[in-house]
């Protein structure tokens, strides 16, 4: 770490960060099961609770009433259905509004084939230099860095004229329930770091995402008879063509922060569901898939696109032509989002905070190409930007991991930004 125009303050609290402590938080929260909509999803917010109670924080942890925040015409959706859930909100102090949020969701996918791991999931294990098990990357690490940035500052002891608070959220992989609701119960801030992965850089823009559903119907009958009916799956094939061509519409101008991908904003079908019998010619097939929202776009303007090119795909088809196939929109509705309302002040003061603790160049911008928690936070009018631990191309994968070097860097920059935005 370098040490250059760091005060006398920073340099004490930057000595509370311990790297084997950040080790141990992290460990102990993978272990914890947390898949998006289980049980494990409480759990681990009572856990946390209990380990911030002991930074004398005012705390608010409390039973989301689902049925009304389901009911709103807001809600971001969901694709887990939950019958719990919480909300946790640690600020420094309480009844006033927080200089500064530290943001991270707690809740993780699930891990997939488990052979495909080199050791079980949630069965933390720390090897050449990296924490690996589901949800290191995506995003516990950047929660525990959350977490220790505050407690740095706590046990330093350093007095901050504004609130600093750390909103713990569930729900975030499938839409965005924790910090729609954590926004709805009033609690609000200056300015917000998300510390999703972001690899050295600072995200400053998000691409949104749209779970759709397509049911494409046939005709059933006997495998021996199949020209006697229609399949479900020739009917699908052009219209997944449609779709194909529809991504390459969609990804032929792209915002500045989004052009080092190659594809900003990818349309994808990840699951069919098709048939009942393997001598029967099914007469419905159904595609589940998400439609990347363009920064900036209307959510709603993305779904006509989609339906759109469905419609025109079947209208050349000589059955689905009086058979449309039905698109619907279920699951979590990430719309775009954009950092603003500061004129750049916590993506420069951010950027500096890191530099300082690398003795490198200030993190570079960009956008990312998948929805979060930012555009909630954005919408409410806090500036918000994505700065975390891990790299986000491991996320979602088996033997997920982040390098501990980094979740130190992290954890040291944001109790700079936490000091700069607060004393």
């Amino acid at each position: 770490m370098s040490v250059r125009d760091l005060s006398d303050l920073e340099l004490k609290a930057l000595a509370f960060v311990d790297e084997r402590e950040l080790v141990r938080d992290l460990v102990g929260l993978v272990g914890v099961p947390s898949v998006s909509g289980s049980d494990a999803e409480c759990e681990v917010q009572h856990l946390l609770a209990k380990q911030l109670s002991h930074l004398d924080l005012d705390l608010d942890l409390w039973p989301l009433d689902l049925a009304e925040l389901t009911a709103d015409p807001a809600f971001p959706g969901w694709e887990a259905e939950r019958t719990e859930a919480w909300g946790l909100v640690a600020s420094t102090s309480s009844g006033e509004e927080a200089g500064l949020v530290l943001q991270g969701h707690v809740d993780v996918v699930p891990p997939g084939d488990p052979a495909r791991w080199s050791g079980a999931p949630f069965v933390p294990r720390v090897v050449g230099g990296r924490v690996h098990g589901r949800g290191t990357v995506d995003m516990k690490a950047g929660v525990v860095a959350n977490l220790a940035a505050l407690r740095a500052v706590r046990e330093a002891g350093i007095p901050l004229a504004r609130p600093v608070a750390l909103h713990l959220v569930v729900g975030e992989e499938d839409g965005g329930l924790g910090a729609f609701a954590t926004l709805r119960r009033g609690h609000r801030g200056a300015a917000c770091v998300i510390s999703e992965p972001t690899s050295g850089t600072i995200t400053t823009a998000n691409a949104g995402a749209l779970t759709f559903e397509i049911a494409v119907p046939g005709v059933a009958t006997h495998g021996s008879t199949s020209y006697a009916g229609v399949s479900a799956i020739d009917g699908y094939l052009p219209l997944h063509a449609a779709l194909a061509g529809l991504e390459l519409e969609r990804n032929a101008v792209v915002d500045p922060l989004m052009a080092e991908y190659p594809v900003a904003y990818p349309l994808s079908v990840g699951k069919l569901r098709c048939g009942d019998w393997a001598s029967s010619v099914p007469d419905l097939l159904v595609a589940e898939g998400r439609l990347g929202v363009a920064v900036g776009e209307d959510p709603a303007d993305a779904r006509v696109a989609l339906e759109q090119a469905v419609a025109a795909a079947a209208g050349r088809d000589a059955f689905l032509r009086d058979h449309p196939p039905v698109v619907t929109w279920s699951g979590g509705q990430f719309g775009s989002g954009r950092y603003a309302g500061d004129g750049g002040a916590l993506r420069d003061l951010v950027g500096a905070a890191h530099a300082d603790v690398t003795g490198g160049p200030a993190p570079r911008e960009r956008g990312a190409p998948y929805g979060s928690d930012l555009r909630l936070y954005a919408e409410a009018g806090i500036p918000t930007l994505h700065y975390g631990p891990g790299d986000v191309r491991l996320a979602h994968g088996p033997d997920e991991s982040v390098p501990v070097d980094e979740l130190v860097t992290v954890t040291e920059a944001l109790v700079l930004t936490i000091l700069r935005t607060c004393i």
